[in-house]
C-alpha cells in the first residue's frame, strides 16, 4: 500500500476489545475509505464491546477524517460499544470532542403512538398538574417581585414602564376604536330587531349602554389586547430567550421577573381601564349611529342612555378590565419566559399566549358575572 494512501485496519485484541488503526492521508484529494466497510466488519464481530481508535500512523487530515470518526462514534454509541481515541492529532481530538459534546436530536420513533398516548386520562391529568404547578411557581416569583417593588428593592426601570404604557395604550387606539364602534352598532342592531316588535325601539339605548359598560367594552378590549399585546409580550421575551439575553440578565445578578415582567404587567394593568373607558364611549356612540338610522332623535337617545347610566355598571366593567389585564400580561410573559430557543418555539409561545389569555378571559368573565349577580351589583 502507498504510504500516503488513506486506510484503516481493525485489529481484534481480545474477545470483546478491538483497535482501529488509521493510516495515511485522510484528505479530500485522496480516495478515503467509506464507513460502510468498517460498518460491515464491526457487524461481523458482534462480540466487540470496546473500540480503541489509534491515529499514530496518520499523516495529513481534514474534514474527511472527522466525518469518518463521527460516523464511527455514532455507531458505537448506538450499539453500546465503548469508544476511545489514542494518538489522534490535537486538532482532530478537539473537533471530535466538540462534535460529540451534545447528543444528536432524536425524533419520536412512533409519532402516532405518542399522539394517542397523550389522550390517555393519566397523561392528561399529569399535564394539567405540571402546568398548574409551573403556573403557581411563576405567580410566586411575580408576587415576590411586586413585594420588592413596593419595598423599593426591585430592579424595575421606570423608563421601561413608560415605554410599555405607550405601546399598550396609544398604540392600540386605532384597533380599539374600530372594534368598539362596530360592537356598539351590532348590539344596537340586535336589540332593535327584538324591540321593534313591541314598538320600544327607544330602549335600544338602555341595551347598548348596559351591555357595553358591563360586558362588551371590557371583554372586546381584552380580546383585542390579548391578540395584540399578549402576543407581543410572548414574542419579545421569547426572542430574548433565543438570543440568550435573559441568561445574560441572570448572569449579571438581575431577576428577569423584576426587570422584564413586572414593567409589562403594571403597564397593561394601568392602561386597560383607560382603554375600556374609551371603548365604552365609542360603543355607545356606535349604538347611537344605529339608533339614528332607526329614526330615534339623538337627544332622545342621550336622555334614555343617561337614565340607565350608573357607577355600578361602570365599576363592573373597570373591575373586569383590571382582572383581564393581569391575566393577559401574566399569560404573555409566562409563555415568553418559558419559550424554547428557536424561531418555531417563539411562534408557539405567541400562539400559547393568545389562546391561554382568551381562555383565562372567558373563565374570569363568567366567574365575575356570577359573583356580581350574587351580591346584587
Amino acid at each position: 500500500m502507498n504510504s500516503n494512501a488513506s486506510g484503516f485496519q481493525l485489529i481484534t485484541d481480545t474477545a470483546d476489545k478491538a483497535s482501529l488503526v488509521l493510516q495515511g492521508n485522510w484528505t479530500q484529494d485522496q480516495q478515503s475509505p467509506n464507513f460502510s466497510g468498517l460498518h460491515s466488519e464491526l457487524q461481523s464481530n458482534s462480540s466487540i464491546r470496546h473500540l480503541l481508535v489509534s491515529g499514530a500512523d496518520l499523516a495529513e487530515w481534514d474534514s474527511t477524517l472527522m466525518a469518518f470518526l463521527l460516523q464511527c462514534h455514532d455507531y458505537c454509541q448506538a450499539n453500546n460499544i465503548g469508544f476511545q481515541t489514542q494518538n489522534l492529532p490535537d486538532g482532530a481530538e478537539k473537533l471530535l470532542e466538540v462534535a460529540t459534546a451534545v447528543a444528536a436530536h432524536q425524533l419520536p420513533e412512533d409519532s402516532d403512538k405518542s399522539w394517542l398516548s397523550s389522550l390517555s386520562p393519566m397523561t392528561f391529568i399529569n399535564n394539567i398538574a405540571a402546568g398548574f404547578t409551573e403556573y403557581l411557581a411563576f405567580m410566586g416569583e411575580v408576587s415576590i417581585a411586586l413585594a420588592k417593588l413596593v419595598a423599593g428593592k426591585a430592579n424595575t426601570r421606570m423608563t421601561d414602564f413608560k415605554t410599555f404604557c405607550y405601546d399598550a395604550g396609544p398604540g392600540a387606539f386605532a384597533i380599539i376604536s374600530l372594534v368598539s364602534v362596530l360592537v356598539g352598532m351590532i348590539l344596537a342592531y340586535l336589540g332593535a330587531v327584538q324591540l321593534a316588535q313591541f314598538g320600544a325601539e327607544v330602549y335600544v339605548a338602555d341595551l347598548v349602554v348596559v351591555g357595553t359598560l358591563r360586558e362588551m367594552g371590557a371583554l372586546m378590549t381584552a380580546v383585542v389586547m390579548a391578540g395584540r399585546t399578549g402576543a407581543a409580550y410572548a414574542t419579545q421575551l421569547g426572542t430574548m430567550q433565543t438570543n440568550d439575553e435573559i441568561d445574560a440578565i441572570i448572569t449579571m445578578g438581575i431577576s428577569p421577573i423584576e426587570f422584564l415582567v413586572i414593567p409589562r404587567i403594571l403597564a397593561l394593568v394601568l392602561v386597560m381601564p383607560l382603554l375600556t373607558i374609551y371603548a365604552n364611549l365609542l360603543g355607545i356612540i356606535g349604538g347611537g349611529i344605529v339608533a339614528g338610522s332607526m329614526g330615534i332623535d339623538p337627544l332622545q337617545y342621550i336622555h334614555q342612555a343617561s337614565g340607565v347610566l350608573s357607577w355600578a355598571h361602570i365599576s363592573v366593567g373597570l373591575i373586569k378590565s383590571i382582572v383581564f389585564a393581569l391575566l393577559i400580561a401574566v399569560a404573555g410573559c409566562r409563555a415568553g419566559i418559558n419559550s424554547g430557543r428557536s424561531s418555531a418555539a417563539v411562534g408557539q409561545a405567541a400562539t400559547q399566549a393568545v389562546v391561554t389569555s382568551i381562555v383565562y378571559i372567558i373563565i374570569a368573565d363568567a366567574a365575575i358575572n356570577i359573583i356580581f349577580q350574587q351580591i346584587g351589583m
